[in-house]
């Protein structure tokens, strides 16, 4: 063992750490992580979304040719045996195979579950190489936008719910982008990796996209100086009226489609009241090849200082859009089910809850135990053991010192330092009279209640209690 561990001389010595671009998840930030996953299942199941799974690893071939720019990210896995395979990239591109392996056509589903990209990874801002996406999509034919705003309106949702502060949802669609790339002159073979350098417009300044756009592909400074005055708009309806009246878009029949969606997208965000924290931003591109029409991204936005005009984009926490073709890609026969999604950046968001509970330094319970069994005298194991099972049975959430004869003390700081609110106290005179003494630990008012198989009322109690002071969120 000691040589497997490289701790003889001359030998390499053996380094305890997890890879790079992962970390473990303690008690406390799975407490944290399993309160924000409840928010965002809640939601998709309000939304009446079916839930599925798919193989952490896929055929090579299957996730070849779906990312763009980031196909360099994906991890081949060494052959084992006649099959390429690749550790999945994300959510979509697996439930696009699904669904034309299985011949689905109407589905809304919800997945969630770990990916992996050999990205560069930056931990504190919650950017990993392993980590867990939530995705909700509705697939099938259906009449213009209606699924798309409701994909708005989970995301819009979901970032009200778990209070991350103020955001922004930017919309665009891809058609808008390719009918504005075809005006500007840019030629129909550049227009991916084009679309690939004004997604980074939320990172770099403009001058660096166009120095990318002229000095590395290729494009013309007229074409690129003609691409600036566009991607620096964004605004509301009378953006998408004045771009409708545009001598040069309104020309161009794939921006006028999408343009012509994007008001009934902005009508039914509208009437579902959300429009305050909607913006159409002709810089959104957002990389990846399989996008067909609207796209969409969420960021929270921080207020430096009372002078700055508008707020700071401090990360993405959402993104989606409509994939119309990516299903009939794995089609025999090309046939093709539209779909449109949202992925919630969940790594991102867990990030800034565990800042903030650091900062403000709360204590987090990383158990939902509602009531310690304790004992006040010696020699009482037998029935704390029958008092603990009885409240199992019944569905209570329980535990108990793995002790003959514990101190009271003892048990009552457990309770405190674990966050357990009530303690359930069994003692030689509580024993006689039948009853079992519960202490909410906060206050430390007693009340003695009965304790028989007919009359079960500690149950009650602490269900009770439990109802009336629920846990806090985080």
């Amino acid at each position: 063992m000691k040589a497997q561990l490289g701790t003889d001389e001359g030998k390499h010595k053996f380094v305890l750490k997890t890879p790079k671009g992962t970390r473990d998840f303690g008690p406390k930030e799975m407490a944290i992580r399993e309160r924000a996953f409840k928010a965002i299942i809640s939601c998709f199941k309000r939304h009446g979304a079916e839930v599925i799974d798919t193989p952490v690893f896929e055929l090579k071939e299957t996730l070849t040719g779906k990312y763009g720019e980031d196909s360099k990210l994906i991890y081949d896995l060494k052959d084992q045996g006649g099959e390429l395979l690749s550790l999945r990239y994300d959510l979509t591109v697996p439930f696009a195979r699904y669904l034309a392996m299985n011949k689905i056509t109407n589905i809304k589903r919800y997945h969630i579950a770990k990916v992996y990209r050999r990205d560069n990874p930056a931990m504190t801002r919650g950017r990993y190489r392993e980590f867990y996406q939530c995705d909700f999509d509705i697939a099938g034919q259906f009449d213009p936008m209606i699924p798309d705003a409701e994909c708005l309106k989970i995301v819009h949702e979901i970032l009200s719910d778990l209070q991350l502060g103020d955001f922004v949802i930017k919309v665009n669609d891809r058609r808008i982008l390719d009918g504005m790339f075809a005006v500007c002159g840019v030629p129909d073979s550049k227009f991916r990796t084009i679309c690939s350098s004004v997604d980074k417009l939320d990172k770099v300044p403009w001058e660096e996209v166009r120095s990318e756009m002229v000095g590395e592909k290729g494009l013309s400074p007229e074409a690129a100086d003609r691409i600036g005055e566009y991607v620096q708009l964004h605004g509301g309806l009378d953006l998408i009226e004045q771009l409708l009246q545009d001598p040069k878009l309104s020309q161009n029949k794939v921006a006028k489609e999408g343009l012509g969606d994007m008001k009934l997208l902005f009508e039914y965000l509208t009437l579902f009241g959300i429009t305050g924290k909607i913006s159409f931003d002709l810089s959104l591109a957002r990389g990846l090849d399989y996008y067909t029409g609207v796209i969409f991204e969420a960021v929270l936005l921080q207020q430096e200082n009372e002078h700055v005009e508008e707020p700071l984009s401090v990360g993405s926490v959402a993104g989606g859009g409509r994939y119309d073709g990516l299903v009939g890609m794995f089609d025999a026969k090309g046939r093709k089910v539209p779909c449109v999604g949202v992925s919630i950046g969940i790594e991102r968001i867990f990030s800034i809850l565990e800042q903030r509970l650091e900062a403000s330094e709360e204590k987090v319970r990383t158990t939902e135990t509602q009531v310690l069994v304790a004992s006040a005298q010696k020699k009482l194991l037998e029935e704390r053991l029958k008092l603990i099972s009885e409240l199992w049975d019944a569905g209570i959430k329980a535990e108990m010192l793995y002790r003959k004869n514990p101190k009271l003390l003892n048990q009552l700081q457990y309770c405190e330092e674990t966050g357990i609110p009530l303690v359930a106290i069994v003692g030689e005179q509580e024993l006689k009279d039948g009853v079992v003494k519960l202490r909410i630990v906060a206050t430390r008012e007693e009340v003695k209640l009965s304790w028989t198989c007919s009359d079960l009322n500690l149950i009650e109690a602490v269900e009770c209690f439990h109802v009336m002071s629920p846990l806090g969120d985080f």
